[in-house]
């Protein structure tokens, strides 16, 4: 059993010490991820991602549950994965208890009334400034740091998490109101 970390190109075998690892950090990212959305949103109404919305959660699960011991074969691939995950559950559950308590559609509302009050500029600029600096701190530790899985996948968890933000936030804020 060897405890030297994979290069970021090296693939793992099912069942070796590295897949667990990165089954397991995966398997936490995602469950986070899924939890935090069920904190925030049981019913989906809230969910930016289009996607997770039509599979809703039966599927997302199923989904999930299939993804995860693939993407272990690469621990690069699991821990940008993990990371990802684990920063959109941080964003979910910073408004979940709000979302929670004043039900979807109130929430839904009183934020659609927030973002109309609020110029368009200031809104998008505050989302974006937010996903370019996430992104920043990725691409830094993708461009410049050793090319070791843990902080090259870091680094490509946090530019997919900006890339994640500017998308669904740019797109939904750029709906005409």
């Amino acid at each position: 059993m060897s405890w030297v970390l994979p290069a970021v190109d090296e693939w793992v075998g099912p069942g070796t010490v590295w897949w667990w690892w990165g089954a397991a950090a995966a398997l936490a990212g995602r469950g986070a991820d899924m939890l935090s959305t069920w904190i925030a949103t049981p019913r989906l109404e809230l969910e930016g991602n289009p996607v997770a919305r039509w599979l809703g959660w039966r599927r997302g699960v199923w989904l999930n549950l299939v993804v995860v011991p693939c993407v272990a074969c690469w621990p690069m691939l699991a821990v940008s994965l993990a990371t990802t995950s684990a920063m959109v559950a941080a964003r979910n559950l910073q408004m979940a208890w709000l979302m929670r308590t004043m039900g979807e559609g109130l929430y839904q509302i009183w934020f659609s009334d927030r973002v109309h009050e609020a110029s368009r500029a200031l809104v998008l600029g505050c989302h974006l400034a937010e996903a370019f600096l996430t992104g920043g701190v990725g691409t830094l530790l993708v461009a410049l740091g050793p090319s070791q899985v843990v902080s090259f996948g870091v680094g490509v968890g946090l530019c997919a998490y900006g890339f994640a933000i500017a998308a669904f936030t740019g797109w939904s804020l750029l709906r005409p109101r």
